[in-house]
């Protein structure tokens, strides 16, 4: 069954979030301003990412999804598009050992396909590893798009279901690569830009929005303590008054 949805039905809105998506950008930003090659910031990003994971897992945040690699990406020079593969591939040998021992689940969506076989064959152990996990769930986006993501959904049910006459929320739930996980609570987007670029389209109706300037290399666990605050400080009405709130809170 798919998690509810924040356009049909009212969900909690805890006080620490248990889902937050970021986009993880200015890895490039960072590294030019010291006079330094792309590829190093995009290293140090994975620096970050690490200490955002551990970061997570000890506030009980249960999902962090990350954008990796959108399906816009592949529009960047071709040299830095292979390094960005190569890290990749190194970060899932070196780490996936240390998250499942840690009790991380890693979830890869996208358009795999275009992965090389040995990367494609590195995700898929990655998962099968740590399937079991509970402690937080960690979402990988590479080659993703949330529109891509609508119309995979939208074919596969289909194909599923040739005869449907309409198609409902419930009907395409389940086929939307981030069925596994719940709305995000909290959005982030690291580096200064405020849009989302095609970033989970389908599952931020709802959730609350953080922009910061800071460059994704220097996002550290005071920084995400920043944006749990920026959020608690949200007044989530899911389509309701401010009234509605108080009377809830009352009866509650």
């Amino acid at each position: 069954m798919s998690p509810p949805s924040s356009t049909q039905q009212i969900p909690d809105a805890p006080l620490v979030p248990q889902h937050v998506a970021v986009i993880m950008d200015g890895n490039g930003r960072w590294a030019t301003a010291r006079y330094l090659p792309r590829v190093t910031g995009h290293v140090k990003g994975v620096d970050a990412v690490r200490n955002v994971v551990r970061a997570c897992a000890e506030r009980g945040i249960g999902y962090l999804t990350l954008f990796a690699f959108s399906s816009e990406n592949w529009r960047r020079p071709a040299d830095e598009v292979s390094t960005l593969m190569r890290l990749f591939s190194t970060v899932l040998e070196r780490e996936v050992g240390k998250m499942h021992a840690n009790g991380i689940r890693v979830k890869v969506v996208g358009d795999l396909t275009r992965f090389d076989a040995r990367l494609q064959e590195q995700i898929r152990e990655a998962e099968e590893k740590t399937a079991a996990n509970r402690v937080l769930t960690l979402t990988i986006c590479a080659n993703y798009g949330g529109r891509w993501d609508i119309l995979q959904a939208t074919n596969r049910l289909l194909a599923d279901r040739p005869g449907l006459a309409s198609v409902t929320e419930a009907d395409l739930a389940p086929y939307l690569c981030m069925a596994h996980a719940p709305e995000p609570d909290l959005f982030i987007r690291t580096g200064g830009e405020q849009r989302i670029s095609n970033f989970l389209l389908w599952q931020l109706a709802y959730t609350e929005l953080y922009f910061t300037d800071t460059f994704w290399p220097d996002f550290d666990a005071a920084a995400l303590d920043d944006a749990i605050l920026s959020y608690q400080k949200r007044e989530r009405r899911f389509g309701r008054t401010s009234a509605q709130l108080v009377e809830v809170r009352k009866a509650s």
